[in-house]
This record gives C-alpha cells, sequence and structure tokens, in this order.
C-alpha cells in the first residue's frame, strides 16, 4: 500500500532472496562459527584438565619427596613405556587379543540371541532371565567354576571378558529391535510382508542406534573383562597380559612399570571407544539425528 512503510532492510531482503526464504547469513555464520568452538572445546577442553592433573601430580611428587618405589613423576612413567616396551608390547598384544575376541564373540551372539528373544516369546522368556544372571554376578565369583572346568588360560580369559561385555549388546539390540513403530509394524503386516521382511527392513535398522550404543559399552567392557580376568587367574611369564605385568611390578616394587602398564591399558580403552565412536558416525552420520552435526542441538 502507497502509505505502508516497509522495515526490511535491503541486506535482509537480499538474502531472503538468495537463500530462498531460508536463514539470513548472519544466522548461517552464527552457526559455523557455533559448531568451530564446539570442536575446538572439545579438543582442548579435555588437554587442559589432564595437562593440569599432570602437573598437579608432578608437583606432589617434588614438594613432598616422594621416591619413585612409592609415587613416579608423570615423566618418568612415560620413560618406563619406552624404556620397557619389549616387555609391555607382548603384553598389551595379548591383552588387546583377548579383547577383541570377547567383544566379537559377544556382538556375534548378543545380536543372533537377540533377534531370537524378539522373534519369540517362548525363547525371550526362557532365556534372558539367564542373561540377567550372569550380567549381575561379580566375574570374580565365576571364575573359580571356570577354572575348574576349563584348561586352557586363554580360553578362561576368554570366557570371562566374553560375560562382560556380552549383556550391553543384547539387552541394547533387544530394546532396539522392539522399538520398532508400531504403526508401520502394521502397515508391513497389511501389505502382507513376512516376518523376515519385516526384520530386515524395519527392526533392523530401528535397532541400529541401539546396537551400536550397546557395542561402545561393550568395548570397554570387553578390556575390563580381560584385565580382571587376568588379575583373577594370576597368570605370569611371557605371554601374558598387562594385568600380570601390573602384579609383577608390584611384588617387585617396580612402581614405574606398573604405572605404564595402567598407562597402556588407559589409552587401550580411549583407543577401542574412539574407534567405536567413528564406525556408529560413519554408520547413523547421514540418516540418524544421533549422529548428525549438532546432535539435534
Amino acid at each position: 500500500m502507497a502509505g505502508e512503510s516497509r522495515t526490511d532492510s535491503p541486506g535482509a531482503v537480499a538474502d531472503a532472496a538468495i537463500h530462498g526464504g531460508g536463514p539470513p547469513r548472519s544466522a548461517i555464520g552464527a552457526r559455523q562459527r557455533r559448531e568451530r568452538r564446539d570442536r575446538v572445546l572439545r579438543v582442548a577442553l579435555p588437554i587442559a584438565v589432564l595437562a593440569a592433573v599432570l602437573a598437579a601430580w608432578d608437583l606432589l611428587v617434588v614438594l613432598n619427596e616422594i621416591p619413585p618405589y612409592i609415587l613416579p613423576r608423570p615423566g618418568q612413567v612415560v620413560t618406563t613405556v619406552w624404556a620397557d616396551w619389549a616387555i609391555l608390547w607382548p603384553s598389551l598384544v595379548n591383552t588387546l587379543t583377548i579383547t577383541m575376541l570377547a567383544l566379537t564373540l559377544a556382538t556375534v551372539g548378543g545380536v543372533l540371541i537377540s533377534i531370537a528373544l524378539t522373534q519369540s516369546r517362548i525363547v525371550e522368556y526362557s532365556f534372558f532371565p539367564i542373561a540377567v544372571v550372569l550380567q549381575v554376578t561379580p566375574i570374580v565369583a565365576i571364575f573359580p567354576l571356570i577354572n575348574i572346568y576349563v584348561e586352557s588360560v586363554l580360553a578362561k580369559l576368554l570366557i570371562c571378558a566374553w560375560i562382560v561385555a556380552f549383556f550391553p549388546i543384547l539387552s541394547n539390540t533387544t530394546l532396539g529391535l522392539n522399538s520398532a513403530d508400531r504403526n508401520l509394524r502394521d502397515l508391513y503386516r497389511l501389505y502382507g510382508a513376512t516376518r523376515w521382511q519385516t526384520l530386515r527392513y524395519l527392526q533392523l535398522p530401528a535397532a541400529m542406534p541401539y546396537f551400536l550404543g550397546g557395542l561402545r559399552i561393550a568395548g570397554g567392557l570387553a578390556l575390563i573383562g580381560a584385565v580382571v580376568a587376568e588379575f583373577v587367574a594370576g597368570t605370569s611369564g611371557f605371554g601374558t597380559g598387562l594385568a600380570s605385568r601390573i602384579i609383577e611390578s608390584g611384588y617387585r616394587l617396580n612402581i614405574p612399570r606398573l604405572f605404564a602398564a595402567l598407562v597402556l591399558i588407559s589409552a587401550t580403552g580411549i583407543v577401542i571407544y574412539i574407534t567405536l565412536s567413528v564406525v556408529s558416525n560413519m554408520i547413523l552420520g547421514k540418516w540418524h539425528e544421533s549422529a548428525m552435526k549438532g546432535g539435534g542441538r
């Protein structure tokens, strides 16, 4: 109208014309800056906290003149990792082998049993309580029985690590398979889809985020199970895991090597978690909100 005043600025009109009515350039730029800031903070903040903890640790040792056989300095731990690498590396490989084997068996077994549980209520009512019992029973209570009936040391450790890592995959995958939209299930049934088609095209994609979340949890638990099993087994000598190096170092008061083994265990757990997180983002990043940029925020 002739007497109506317009408040839109030329820049806003141009932005609206360029973006087809979408957000203006200023909003897009602000979002990009926020994402860059979040990426920097996600890396910088943990590094800053870790550096502060190490500095406090080093200062504590220096000020109190604590001897290395009680508490070594952080630099001495790093030096020990390098100096004793020939001893620590075979133990790391052994622990990592048990962890990966247990995680693989837990993944395959957990997914297959989850599918069986969701396809038959008789199977679910029969076997799911047993899985719960295995999960809530401490592994140190089960190991004496495993020690009696299993001869191979590798098999003993593998069974213990598998028991610990199995339940998160089973429970998460079962939850995901059961979380498929019931309206879509009715639609599949209406169009005459078979049970296999419903499982393949509806339930398995719906369960993927749950399964990958359980896999990330199980990766760390498999490492914990392997280390705890080595502690309980009390194995020692060449070819044994990092837990055995910790026990041996404690007996010999070689505390720097003990801390070096702990650092390697922690670093292994971090690498496993990051690797599984990257795999999860690669699978879910283009279609699921939990892994898309911004995380829905």
